[in-house]
């Protein structure tokens, strides 16, 4: 194991990024024989074979994608190592943001205001499930995560949950589904788009509909805002959605807030991680 080092992972992932070794040398700018005898002696070190030969390209075995993914990491630690200990004066910063897949993406779009048109500043945005970000942070390949769902903690969590946001969540519609009535008279007369019943919204509406005794009509259900807001717009139904998600077809009039739906809210939050060395952008972002 003491040969393996940062350049045997860099020709392994460019083979494995090509597919075979002649374009692997050729993007490298060395020769095919270095390639291969490097990738024989990050193979020998391993113990494992990385690829296979199918014909004239190599695809990765089994021990080959999980070395891969080691080795993305590595890379992406290396270079958070190196953008954060050698800071020179005006070199261009990186914040890499991850966010909830089913996240707001005008709340997204207002957290990173404070960077927006900086020229000094690159922001990186990634989404995915609330699990797959975690392991992001804690492999330092993220800065910080967007949420609305609280990560579970104890005493020895790495993180550090800060409360962002609290935003109304409304009866959203067309303007023809205008009525005189209240909540109560828009939930019955009405088909509801509804996020899934595993999210904190979904509870705090299913609570509500049960003390009111509606049994509501369900059009349709989905985990991301941006589907509820176009099954909005295809006037499939009254959304229950927070109003930020639909600022702009507010302010146009193609949707309407019909009613507020008292008591429930959404809930956004930043999660960090304890680190000896934060990039010093999350203080832009969470002053």
């Amino acid at each position: 194991m003491s040969n393996l080092n940062l350049h045997h992972l860099r020709l392994f992932r460019a083979v494995a990024r090509e597919g075979n070794l002649t374009d692997a040398a050729r993007s490298l700018n060395i020769s095919q024989s270095a390639v291969s005898t490097q990738i024989r002696t990050l193979e020998a070190a391993l113990g494992h074979d990385l690829f296979d030969r199918v014909g004239r390209t190599l695809q990765l075995t089994e021990a080959g994608r999980i070395a891969l993914d080691h080795a993305d990491e590595i890379f992406r630690a290396a270079d958070h190592l190196t953008a954060t200990l050698d800071r020179a004066e005006g070199q261009r910063r990186v914040l890499r943001i991850g966010a909830l897949a089913t996240l707001s993406r005008n709340f997204q779009m207002r957290f990173l205001e404070p960077l927006l048109g900086r020229d000094d500043v690159e922001v990186v945005l990634r989404s995915g499930t609330q699990e797959s970000l975690l392991r992001r942070l804690e492999a330092l390949s993220l800065d910080v995560v967007l949420t609305n769902l609280v990560p579970a903690r104890d005493a020895g969590s790495p993180y550090l949950v800060r409360r962002l946001d609290e935003q109304p969540v409304s009866l959203v519609g067309t303007p023809a589904r205008r009525s005189s009535g209240g909540v109560e008279q828009l939930l019955a007369d009405n088909p509801l788009i509804l996020p899934t019943p595993e999210t904190a919204l979904r509870a705090g509406f299913d609570a509500m509909v049960d003390r009111m005794g509606i049994v509501p009509r369900i059009a349709a259900e989905g985990d991301d805002m941006a589907m509820l807001r176009l099954l909005a717009r295809a006037d499939v139904g009254l959304a229950v959605i927070p109003p930020i998600v639909v600022k702009g077809e507010l302010e146009s009039g193609i949707l309407v807030e019909l009613e507020r739906l008292t008591g429930i809210t959404e809930v956004f939050f930043a999660v960090t991680m304890r680190r000896r060395f934060p990039n010093p952008l999350i203080k832009d972002v969470l002053p």
